[in-house]
């Protein structure tokens, strides 16, 4: 984000190092210039491109309550819903998700994913990596990691972009950390500050717009920095930085106002408060056309948190009385998202990823709630060309375990970076100690074949 208040800009003797940062490099909003552009720029505005969605459920969905129905099980187990045919043929789904029931054909359904490690922590959404004995640097996100690879696909829009509101705790609300990517690759987070996106209150244009007069004053601040090699090389950053917040179209991509609204009552609206019982995000339908929008300006990789989906029981409302609210919402903006990708024939090009960091306890509490369950979640995936219209994997009776198939954290990682054009057998990108790692653990996890 880009707060700027007053007449105008003044770039002279008297800023200090920090409102030079917070200008120049965009600090307060997540945004630095390096990470929008120290990757070599490349044209092709309007062109299509491969990109991924990633809608992270914060908290953890009940994979048995939405897409592993076990009516047949004992009340404790089964819960409050029944399940309903959707349109392939032996595919059954919440009663609460009628519209991506007639849309299952273009969606592929795990059943049995696993890997996590049973903690709330966004990190297995947004890497997929264990904790322990990381890299020197840590693991990237997946968007920072391809941003690394791929940059951005024009001047204007960044490679990674994470929509995720910084409110609640922090473990939900993280959009993902570079590593060992570098911090010029960390997502660009317009929410971060829970604060309107690209505010130019009261800026003269006209002066942003001054190339050369800017880039003069940047050479005299430059000799008081502290650190020199902190901005060596920035004139070019600087200039295409700017091009950016002049040609406005970042700024267009996050203004949904700009859309027709009958699109808009498509996706619903959803709200910025809290979510839940008030220590995760928000559920807001209009983040997916968001998403969409930003990947039509050029992002590679737009991640989301929609939601607060940890649901114990009293006195914060039963699991059911939760589903009952979020269900249907996740519902209409997922359904309005795969129809407009659809309709604008960007569907094969993008992949969409819908999950949560682990599933929730088969038998429910004494409190109407189910509890972190890593054992076994669910995710659905959707576009890039994906084979779609299938379930992956069984769970149990109780939807306790896999007996068939399990899928990694990981093979969803690997399957995304191919949809990318990212080989993860050849692919590395190198730690801060100039080692080069693996995108995943190529050597137990792939694409999933099902899918490719």
């Amino acid at each position: 984000m880009l707060t700027i208040n007053g007449p105008g800009l003044k770039l002279c003797d008297g800023v200090s190092r920090r409102s030079f940062l917070q200008v120049g490099g965009l600090a307060m909003g997540g945004l630095s210039l390096p990470q929008l552009l120290q990757a070599e720029a490349k044209n092709g505005t309007g062109k299509s491109h491969k990109s991924v969605i990633m809608v992270f459920l914060a908290g953890g969905p009940p994979h048995q309550d939405m897409v592993d129905l076990k009516p047949e099980a004992a009340v404790e187990y089964r819960g409050e819903f029944s399940p309903i045919r959707s349109n392939v043929p032996g595919i059954d789904v919440c009663e609460h998700m009628p519209l991506l029931s007639q849309r299952m054909d273009r969606l592929a359904v795990i059943r049995t994913l696993v890997g996590s490690e049973g903690r709330h922590a966004a990190y297995q959404c947004l890497h997929g990596h264990p904790t322990r004995n990381q890299p020197p640097g840590g693991w990237p996100c997946f968007s920072s990691a391809v941003s690394k690879l791929q940059g951005p696909v024009n001047n204007e829009t960044p490679a990674a972009v994470a929509l995720q509101p910084r409110i609640g705790g922090a473990f939900w609300s993280d959009p993902g950390q570079p590593g060992f990517a570098g911090l010029a690759h960390a997502p660009f987070a317009p929410n971060a500050s829970g604060s309107k996106d690209l505010v130019l209150n009261g800026m003269n244009l006209k002066k942003l717009r001054d190339r050369r007069t800017l880039l003069q004053q940047i050479d005299v601040l430059k000799q008081r920095l502290e650190a020199a090699d902190v901005i060596e090389g920035m004139d070019t950053y600087y200039q295409q930085a700017f091009d950016i917040l002049t040609s406005g179209k970042l700024a267009e991509a996050l203004d949904v106002e700009r859309e027709d609204p009958a699109l808009r009552e498509r996706y619903g609206f959803g709200t910025t408060e809290p979510a839940g019982y008030g220590d995760a995000g928000w559920l807001r339908n209009e983040d997916m056309l968001v998403a969409r929008r930003l990947v039509e300006a050029g992002a590679r990789v737009v991640t989301l948190s929609f939601g607060r989906w940890d649901w114990h029981g009293q006195p914060h409302g039963t699991n059911f009385d939760n589903a009952r609210d979020h269900i249907p919402a996740l519902d209409q903006a997922l359904s309005a998202l795969l129809d407009d990708l659809k309709e604008r024939g960007m569907d094969k090009d993008t992949s969409v990823l819908v999950w949560g960091e682990f599933g929730r306890t088969p038998k429910i509490n004494k409190k109407g709630g189910r509890d972190h369950w890593p054992a076994v979640g669910c995710a659905m995936l959707a576009g890039g060309e994906m084979r779609t219209g299938q379930i992956i994997g069984e769970t149990n009776s109780r939807a306790e375990r896999p007996t068939k198939r399990p899928v990694h954290f990981q093979e969803i990682f690997a399957t995304m970076y191919h949809n990318l054009g990212l080989n993860v057998d050849h692919t590395t990108i190198n730690d801060m100690t100039g080692r080069p790692q693996y995108l995943v653990d190529h050597s137990k996890y792939q694409p999933l074949p099902e899918l490719i």
